[in-house]
């Protein structure tokens, strides 16, 4: 099964806040049966302690995540967002960033989730690339663009 399903890919997606956002991506990937059900609350939780806003440019991106034990099968979700949610900065707590992308991990090994994490953090420093990501509004458009990068991974 591949580790990015359509279901899990949101084009422009509309939302208020850092929290809905993950709750929006962790229930596509619990209505698939990828994790269970307190895999978001988890991810929430914590978002608190270790937050995961990167600065990576001109567009800001996050990875939200948790642990693995709250994960059936590898999978990552994945938003364009309409407009710029606030998550906390990873490198330092007290700033926020307006981010416009959201990539979700769901990983069942630990060095499965730094693999990917490796991965994501080079692709972010593509920013011509994201940018290109954001002119994409609708799903179908997004998901073929981004399930050759994510492919790739090995999980």
């Amino acid at each position: 099964m591949d580790l990015i399903d359509k279901r899990s890919v949101f084009a422009n997606l509309e939302v208020d806040s850092s929290d809905q956002v993950i709750d929006v991506l962790s229930k596509s990937l619990f209505d698939q049966n990828r994790v269970i059900s307190s895999f978001g609350d988890a991810v929430k939780a914590r978002e608190i302690e270790y937050p995961t806003g990167i600065p990576s440019g001109d567009i800001t991106v996050a990875i939200p995540h948790t642990d693995v034990k709250y994960v059936k099968q590898a999978s990552l979700a994945f938003a364009t967002l309409k407009k710029p949610v606030a998550f906390r900065n990873m490198g330092d707590k007290s700033q926020t960033l307006d981010v416009q992308i959201v990539v979700m991990l769901a990983m069942v090994e630990p060095h499965s989730q730094v693999t990917v994490l490796q991965s994501l953090m080079s692709l972010f420093q593509e920013q011509d690339y994201l940018k290109e990501l954001l002119t994409l509004d609708k799903q179908e458009d997004l998901y073929e663009h981004i399930s050759k990068y994510f492919k790739s991974f090995d999980v």
